[in-house]
């Protein structure tokens, strides 16, 4: 009895740990939004590469809901239009070369997912 107990337990921690690490690999919602800004404000500067960044949005897009990648869009807009604020240029590439690296990181380690085999 006790056995099937502690088997039972080790099992349920296993499951939420696999959980959370599959959690762990999408963006929240708001991460998505600003992700979607991000990839604006790199268009609108001209920060060159932006291929990695358009496949995490790519993906990420896909399990949104539609409010959601609507928003998304409307983001990456103005995200686009803000860079163009000569005012703004200095704030918003501390803004891109900061906060954003987060999410070019994960574009980065998203692609190298993709691209490595997966041992089952």
């Amino acid at each position: 009895m006790k056995t099937a107990a502690i088997l039972l337990a080790t099992l349920s921690l296993g499951l939420c740990a696999a959980g959370a690490a599959a959690a762990a690999d999408h963006l929240s919602d708001v991460d998505y939004l600003k992700a979607n800004r991000c990839r604006g404000l790199a268009e609108g500067l001209g920060a060159g590469d932006t291929a990695g960044l358009d496949s995490l949005i790519k993906t990420e897009g896909r399990s949104r809901l539609e409010p959601v990648y609507e928003r998304g869009q409307v983001e990456m807009a103005r995200g686009k239009r803000d860079a163009s604020s000569r005012d703004a240029r200095d704030r918003l590439s501390a803004e891109l070369n900061g906060p954003c690296m987060a999410y070019l990181g994960a574009a980065h380690d998203a692609a190298a997912k993709a691209s490595s085999p997966s041992v089952h």
